[in-house]
């Protein structure tokens, strides 16, 4: 796997200062009573075979509670853990450890969750050229991080914002009074951008196609239909049009929707509906 950068450094200190703030309140009331200086050791635990990610996050959580938190890591963001896997070691002030344990592994569960899902379908299309996005359907305040987790599990990134790319979709289309009219009007505004553009039918991967965009997103189409876009544009003119199919796509058929050659598939589910990782701090 290629070297993947996390989020900025900024925007990940700003993300666990809000998450700190959210848990600590006025201060953490049950270690109040305790020596919170004392030295303590935790073991971080994977309880679950899982892809890690997180710790640039978890790191910054005992950062912010005490600077002289020390953190050994065994393992590092994209890798395939085992259950029963210590992940990492963490020493420092008692207190600190105590305060920011669920915060920190907060972070560690659900993005390894999204890398893990990710990997999930990443594997079960190996073997062919499609390549796995994911979409916009991203828990709030944690979109960048979700991306970067979609990275530790092997796919790629569809746009990260309304800002960075266009995708024309029905409502756009309904608006704008047609796909042609919609892609037209986009290009000249903004030519130098990758526009997309969604088609529910087949008479609307057709117009697509004479328009012209960079990608037409294959909505919710059967295998079929998958098969039947990917040969009107082969069969097509002019520049190739990449083709994304979307929409009820599941571990129980992405394979076969891949085999249909479409250029990407798009899974909302692996940001949306990931599953956080059991894992656990343990002290001694």
């Amino acid at each position: 796997m290629s070297e993947i950068q996390p989020p900025s450094a900024s925007d990940i200190r700003t993300i666990v200062t809000r998450a700190l703030a959210e848990d600590m309140g006025n201060g953490d009331l049950t270690t109040a009573f305790m020596d919170s200086d004392k030295i303590a050791e935790g073991q971080i635990c994977g309880n679950e075979e899982a892809i890690l990610c997180g710790s640039a996050w978890f790191n910054e959580v005992f950062r912010q509670l005490h600077p002289k938190t020390e953190i050994q890591w065994h393992h590092t963001d994209g890798d395939r853990i085992e259950a029963g896997t210590i992940i990492c070691k963490v020493t420092g002030p008692a207190g600190a450890l105590l305060s920011g344990e669920r915060t920190a592994l907060n972070f560690l569960q659900i993005l390894s969750g999204t890398a893990t899902v990710t990997r999930k379908f990443v594997d079960a299309i190996n073997g062919t050229k499609t390549k796995i996005l994911d979409t916009r359907k991203t828990i709030p305040g944690l979109r960048l991080a979700q991306k970067y987790a979609v990275q530790c599990g092997g796919a790629e990134n569809h746009r990260i914002g309304l800002f960075d790319g266009v995708l024309i979709k029905e409502n756009h289309i309904s608006v704008a009074g047609s796909i042609t009219t919609a892609i037209t009007l986009s290009r000249k505004k903004m030519p130098n951008v990758l526009i997309e553009v969604e088609a529910e039918t087949i008479p609307q991967v057709k117009e697509a196609l004479e328009a012209g965009p960079d990608r037409i997103l294959l909505d919710n189409m059967t295998i079929e239909m998958c098969r039947q876009a990917v040969e009107m544009r082969n069969a097509s003119q002019g520049k190739r049009v990449q083709l994304e199919a979307s929409g009820g796509i599941d571990l129980g058929n992405v394979n076969q929707v891949a085999k249909t050659d479409v250029d990407y598939i798009s899974i909302g589910a692996i940001t949306k509906n990931a599953r956080a990782i059991d894992i656990s701090m343990r002290l001694k």
